[in-house]
Parts: structure tokens; sequence; C-alpha cells
């Protein structure tokens, strides 16, 4: 059994809205651990993501530190570096259909506003962070990734950024602020915006 911690308090970005990322590496299915505080793998399936190059494996490898071991062996540093990330494109396509879906939900109703905000967060994180895993640029694993892969950043103004990150938080922990109507119509108004970002990442991605 091996146990690790990963994400933001490894990067030192812990802040209002962080938890600590625990991951636990088993055999096989071990009632011990609580799937609500840890994320639970066997140590196949590491393998498996380690050989498929899964951008998890790339967070952490790079990220991760080890807590506990008991066999004094760092599991996750034996297996080496993952291999190339062979699906960036399928996977930065997947998540803007996931944003598009999302969007076209805000355009008709109102009535699963915080879900669909927070899907229009997480969509953007995650092609964000799929979009950095290619040779030359450092990977970026952080809530606002999509702010920090430098000439490509998205530059969508702070108040939509609080406002999916809210909505993140309300769907995820349970807790922050309710938007607004004026929220909702202001980050409603900048999906042409986040449409468009999205849209050029993965031009470039298809082209490398």
């Amino acid at each position: 059994m091996h146990i690790y911690a990963f994400g933001s308090v490894c990067r030192g970005e812990v802040e209002r809205g962080s938890d600590v990322d625990l991951l636990v590496a088993i055999e096989a299915s071990d009632g011990r651990f609580d799937p609500i505080v840890y994320s639970i793998y066997t140590y196949g399936r590491l393998r498996s993501l380690w050989a498929e190059g899964n951008p998890f494996a790339w967070h952490l490898f790079i990220e991760s530190r080890l807590l506990f071991a008991d066999d004094g062996i760092d599991f996750l540093r034996e297996l080496g570096e993952p291999a190339r990330y062979a699906r960036r494109t399928a996977d930065c396509e997947k998540f803007y259909q996931l944003f598009l879906a999302a969007a076209g939900v805000l355009a008709l109703r109102r009535d699963t506003v915080v879900f669909e905000l927070s899907t229009v967060f997480l969509a953007m994180r995650n092609l964000a962070t799929c979009f950095s895993l290619q040779s030359g640029r450092a990977p970026v694993f952080s809530r606002r990734a999509s702010a920090s892969i430098g000439d490509d950043s998205l530059t969508l103004d702070e108040r939509s950024y609080e406002v999916l990150e809210n909505a993140r938080l309300l769907c995820t922990r349970g807790y922050g602020t309710r938007p607004s109507e004026d929220d909702i119509v202001h980050v409603v108004s900048r999906l042409d915006e986040i449409e468009e970002w999205m849209k050029s990442l993965i031009a470039k991605v298809r082209v490398e």
C-alpha cells in the first residue's frame, strides 16, 4: 500500500476552497479507505495510466509526494516517466464538446445554472491542462490552468473567473457563493469569448 499527496498542497497553491488531495495505491479493493477522502487506484490501473501517458499520470509524476509506503519503495517513482500523451487532440475536443453542451443549456434555461457554470469551468481548466501537455511546455495542473498557459491563456475578466470558480466549489464542495442573475448574465455574455479561445487551442493541437 502506498499513500500520496498531490495537487495544490504540493504546488504550494493552497487557498480558499483548496483541500488536500490524497491518493492510495493498493492491490485490490480495500474497505479501509473512504473514496470521499482518497482517490483509490489499484497498482494495475496506475500502470495502465502510465502506459497511456494519461494526464493524471503526468500530474502524479510531476507533483505527487509519497506519504506512506508499506514496502519502503516509492511506487510512482519506480514507474518512471509516463508515456507520451497520445490522446491530447481527442481529449481537448471532448472538453470543448462538454463546454458546448453546458453553454447550450445556459442559453435556454436557469434551473441547472450552477451545474452548467461549474461544467464550463471544468471544461476550461481541463482543456488548458491537456493542451499544456506537449513537448517543450511545462504542464499546468492548477485550478486556473486556463489563465496559466502563457501566450495561449484565456484573457477572461476576473468577475467571470470568480463566478465560474464559485459555481465549481458549490458543485464539488457544497459551499461557495451562488451567482446572482447579473452574474449569470455577465458570464453568459462571455461564452463566445471562451469558445473562441477553446477553438484556437484545438486548431493548434491538430496541426502539431
